[in-house]
């Protein structure tokens, strides 16, 4: 049997906070269904925003090549599923994640084309909702299959080590994962469709 890879990004400035532990237990879900993880952190650095220089068009990466990215990069091209995962920040994701995110969807985005993704949002107590969709939105302009739970993707905890208490959202995490790994074994190898070529409206001439 093929071996799939999911990668798993931490979008939280904590790097073992109540979003890792979310993800964590998806990833060891994920594992005893067979499918082999990654989970990568972004970090708590200040993050670039696109500029929207144009340049990744030509030369087939981001033109900031820092060191997140170009790690991330390499994990897009050889992962075959994503989980994306945000702590909640006034009811949206955290600002870091989604200007990596604009970055990488941008200039790498045709490495993630039908390949199954799914969204985590992780909240004191609201705001899940909202972020949740913010992420989604990455994966619906992009061709990916999203995939979904028995809830939406949300696991609640304020302090660190809370998000383990949330027995709902963690049954959430492994049945994404479950849902995760059905997906990559029924879809990979499975033939592409064929896209038309794109066509842009612009409404101002």
């Amino acid at each position: 049997m093929e071996n799939h890879r999911v990668l798993l990004i931490n979008g939280s400035s904590r790097k073992e906070g109540n979003t890792f532990l979310a993800l964590s237990e998806a990833a060891r879900k994920l594992n005893e269904c067979g499918v082999e993880t990654d989970i990568e952190w972004i970090g708590n650095k200040a993050m670039q925003g696109c500029t929207a220089c144009g340049s990744c068009k030509e030369k087939g990466h981001c033109v900031f090549r820092d060191e997140v990215m170009t790690r991330i990069e390499k994990k897009v091209e050889q992962c075959d599923g994503i989980i994306v995962g945000s702590p909640v920040y006034y009811a949206g994701p955290n600002g870091a994640l989604c200007a990596f995110l604009d970055r990488l969807f941008y200039s790498h985005g045709k490495h993630l084309r039908y390949k199954p993704a799914a969204s985590v949002a992780v909240c004191r107590r609201g705001g899940a909702s909202a972020t949740f969709d913010r992420l989604n939105k990455y994966f619906t302009i992009n061709c990916m299959p999203v995939v979904s739970s028995q809830y939406w993707n949300s696991v609640h905890g304020r302090t660190i080590g809370e998000a383990v208490q949330d027995e709902e959202g963690m049954q959430t995490m492994r049945t994404l994962a479950q849902n995760m790994a059905w997906m990559l074994k029924n879809l990979c190898g499975t033939e592409l469709p064929v896209r038309e070529e794109p066509v842009s409206t612009n409404y101002i001439r």
